[in-house]
């Protein structure tokens, strides 16, 4: 299992190799962090060999990198990993532990709990961190356990309680694991979409690009899904290792502002053809969109050809398009002119579009991602 010195050598990277600046501000402890008892007193204490100082001074370490710390506990018995799990009679006690210690985020997990304690502690988890007096984000993996979808899965009231929630399995680190997370989604779109929004976030869950089962094009396109589904980004790579190819794919500047605009709204797929090309679309701020044209084809490159008319675009519209991945720009796109983008095996084409201004009215401003962007006056 893991132990201090990792979180703290993650720490120091993202710290000093440019994630930080991009917003990559969490490093979150997983299962498996504390000792197998708990102490006297009732309290949970982390494991004293592999955390022999303690989680306080690992996230005073944290804080000091500019970072935030992120912890696991359970709402059961036990647990998934079999450690010491968040009875309802420890919810408050817990809460005030995380706090004490200085956490910044917690993920409360499911295992070895019942359908009624888990309606009843995951609000009362809520109202525990909220009385702390201790900003902590707070993801809860309740709708996972009980399918993820209405009637069973109220999601006014998880958008109330929680930050973030993980509606689906976990992922695996395979291609065909993140294939059936975006077929879930996508397909249960009309339920999920609207009940993401700023500060309550569906969660895919994790990026696993830098490991072992994505290749280059798939590792792009989860990127750009999880992108466009306003997912939250958590990487799960060691960034002591990571290649030059997935960094950049994880540090694209344009793909992060995309994902954390402001207006908050996840996307959809607005197009799914025969021949396995698909588009998803993403309203953002300044009436400004992201496409994302997505090939599930496995033999060759597909020229994929449509308009902006077609994909729903209002009429009499003129775009500026930027391509996140290879930053070119078409200038002056009419809703109604046909294009033609070329989309490689499980691969993607992203595309940024601002709407240009009326001649004489364009001014250009700079972007947070670093590149040029019209806005209208």
């Amino acid at each position: 299992c893991h132990s201090e010195k990792l979180f703290m050598d993650m720490a120091d990277r993202l710290a000093e190799d440019g994630w930080r600046e991009l917003g990559y501000n969490y490093i979150n402890i997983d299962d498996c962090w504390s000792a197998k008892q708990r102490d006297a007193s009732g309290q949970l204490v982390p494991d004293p060999k592999r955390f022999p100082r303690g989680i306080k001074a690992l996230a005073d370490y944290v804080h000091s990198r500019g970072l935030k710390l992120g912890i696991y506990a359970d709402l059961g018995t036990f647990t998934c990993g079999g450690y010491p799990g968040t009875t309802l009679d420890h919810v408050e006690q817990d809460a005030q532990t995380f706090a004490q210690w200085g956490v910044d985020m917690l993920k409360l997990d499911g295992c070895y709990s019942s359908k009624q304690e888990q309606a009843e502690g995951y609000p009362k988890m809520s109202k525990a961190l909220n009385t702390t007096g201790r900003p902590i984000v707070y993801s809860c993996s309740w709708p996972a356990y009980q399918g993820g979808l209405p009637p069973k899965v109220n999601y006014t009231i998880l958008a109330e309680i929680c930050n973030l929630w993980r509606n689906y399995g976990d992922i695996e680190d395979s291609w065909d694991s993140v294939l059936s997370i975006v077929d879930w989604f996508s397909a249960h779109q009309d339920v999920l979409q609207p009940a993401a929004g700023p500060g309550h976030w569906n969660d895919p869950d994790m990026l696993i690009i830098g490991n072992f089962g994505l290749s280059y094009e798939q590792s792009r396109s989860q990127m750009a899904l999880w992108t466009v589904m306003a997912a939250p980004l958590l990487m799960s790579t060691d960034l002591r290792t990571i290649s030059p190819r997935a960094k950049e794919i994880l540090q694209n500047q344009l793909m992060i502002q995309i994902n954390q605009d402001p207006l908050g709204i996840q996307g959809r797929r607005i197009v799914k053809e025969k021949f396995h090309i698909e588009v998803f679309l993403r309203p953002l701020s300044q009436a400004a969109s992201a496409l994302v044209f997505f090939s599930r084809r496995t033999d060759m490159p597909f020229r994929y050809t449509t308009s902006l008319a077609k994909l729903h675009f209002p009429g009499n519209a003129v775009y500026e398009v930027q391509d996140v991945y290879s930053g070119k720009i078409i200038s002056g796109l009419k809703t109604g002119d046909n294009f033609t983008v070329v989309v490689n095996p499980s691969g993607v084409v992203v595309w940024y579009l601002s709407p240009l201004a009326q001649p004489g009215r364009l001014l250009r401003q700079q972007g947070r991602g670093g590149g040029v962007r019209p806005i209208v006056l």
